[in-house]
C-alpha cells in the first residue's frame, strides 16, 4: 500500500522505527489542505493535521512511501485515537494515486498548540530529505516551536534526527 507522510513521518528514519520495512517512493501533494501544528501529542505539544479547505491553491507537500499493509499495528499505535487512517488520492510527478494517510479528529485539535523543537525539525529534516518545495521547506522552518521540557525526550528524540535506518528497501515491497 502506498502511505503520504506529511509530518514527523516524512523522516524516514522516524517511521523506519514505527514499521518493519519502508520502501521511498517519491514525493506527494495533497490539494485543498493546510498543514497545522494542533493536533493534541500525547506529550501535550503541537503535531501534525491536514485540514480540508476546498481551496484548490492549498497544498500539503509529503513523502509517499510503499508499506506493508498487513503490518502496520506499531504505526497506528503510534499515531493512537487523535487520528483516523484514511485513504486519499494524492498527486505526485507521475499522476495522482490512492494513498493512506492520518488526519485529525476534531476533538484533538487545538490552534493553542506548539510543537516541540525536535518535532517540527522531524518534519523539516523530512522534507529536505524528500526534496519538497523551497517556498514550502522555509514555512516549515518558520513555524514556531518550544523546547521540550522532559530533557530524556528531547535527546531520545534528536537521536533519531540522527540515525540511519536499515530497514528501508529500494525495490518494491512483497
Amino acid at each position: 500500500m502506498f502511505y503520504f507522510a506529511y509530518g514527523s513521518n516524512m523522516l524516514t528514519a522516524r517511521l523506519a522505527e514505527r514499521v518493519p520495512t519502508v520502501r521511498p517512493v517519491g514525493r506527494g501533494w495533497l490539494p485543498s489542505h493546510q498543514l497545522h501544528f494542533h493536533l493534541s501529542g500525547s506529550d501535550e505539544s503541537g503535531k501534525c493535521n491536514i485540514l480540508h479547505t476546498g481551496d484548490h491553491s492549498d497544498i500539503v507537500h509529503g513523502a509517499l512511501y510503499e508499506l506493508d499493509a498487513d503490518r502496520l499495528d506499531r504505526l497506528h499505535a503510534a499515531e493512537g485515537p487523535p487520528y483516523t487512517f484514511l485513504e486519499l488520492e494524492i498527486g505526485t510527478p507521475d499522476g495522482p494515486i490512492r494513498a493512506a494517510t492520518y488526519r485529525g479528529r476534531s476533538e484533538y485539535l487545538d490552534d493553542e498548540l506548539v510543537p516541540f523543537e525536535w518535532y517540527r525539525d522531524f518534519v523539516v529534516h523530512g522534507g529536505h530529505e524528500h526534496g519538497l518545495p523551497a517556498d514550502y521547506l522555509a514555512a516549515l522552518e518558520s513555524v514556531p516551536c518550544q523546547p521540550d521540557p522532559n530533557a530524556e525526550r528531547a535527546e531520545m528524540n534528536r537521536r533519531i534526527l540522527r540515525h540511519t535506518a536499515t530497514n528501508i528497501r529500494l525495490s518494491a515491497l512483497r
